[in-house]
């Protein structure tokens, strides 16, 4: 909103929330700002009642996740059980993430004993984790649709001296390498988000130019990373 009153040229943003920020978003646009979505997407569904189109620059969650999911599986029996640390239940990026990880582990016949969302943060996800640990003492390992929640999960495996549990995480923050580095972590993607940015930044740059209408979304890569790529 206060870009808008500020007349701004160009939004290019990657909302936490699909659904809340698309009424002002349209606003925008009636106001002849041009805005480019990366990163996660917005809601669809959202956008067909406020008939308002904004082209996604961004990767695929789903198959991103599928690549961690199936990489885990590799490592796992079949008839095990894992759990998995949701992010906002309203993020389209999470909700694409879960379902990747979804279909990897009933790929694998690998059962998914419990999911809840950890809201993207560390702290939530570590006492997430631990309460999950006590009520699934089975499960082999925890599935984090983000690096943060990742690294919360084995801040709870290591308080609970539960080092037979694996964790993968998605989004190949610094740190996220460094636990896989020193084992703590066995995987997460790189969906190259300094990417995101200029690819949505240049298409803005093209809608300012007279050329919007003919802007589509744009996928970006998304890549595997374990000990073995980072070496």
């Amino acid at each position: 909103e206060q870009m808008v009153a500020q007349r701004v040229d160009a939004i290019v943003i990657a909302p936490a929330d699909s659904e809340a920020l698309v009424p002002v978003l349209k606003r925008a646009i009636d106001e002849g700002i041009v805005v480019i979505n990366i990163d996660n997407k917005l809601d669809a569904t959202m956008m067909e009642q406020l008939q308002v189109r904004i082209p996604f620059v961004g990767p695929d969650n789903r198959a991103g996740a599928r690549k961690v999911g199936d990489y885990l599986a590799g490592q796992l029996q079949s008839g095990d059980q894992v759990a998995v640390l949701e992010g906002i239940e309203t993020s389209f990026n999470g909700q694409q993430r879960k379902l990747g990880f979804e279909e990897a582990m009933q790929a694998a016949n690998i059962t998914i004993a419990d999911s809840q969302s950890a809201q993207w943060e560390l702290s939530v996800a570590n006492t997430t984790a631990a309460g999950m640990l006590i009520a699934h003492p089975e499960i082999k390992a925890i599935l984090a649709c983000n690096d943060s929640m990742a690294l919360g999960a084995v801040a709870a495996v290591r308080a609970a001296g539960r080092d037979d549990v694996k964790v993968v995480g998605f989004d190949n923050i610094h740190a996220a390498q460094e636990a896989i580095r020193s084992g703590q972590l066995i995987a997460t993607a790189d969906q190259h988000g300094d990417q995101l940015a200029v690819f949505g930044i240049e298409y803005a740059l093209q809608a300012m130019g007279g050329n919007g209408d003919a802007l589509q979304d744009r996928e970006t890569p998304v890549d595997l990373v374990t000990a073995d790529s980072l070496r």
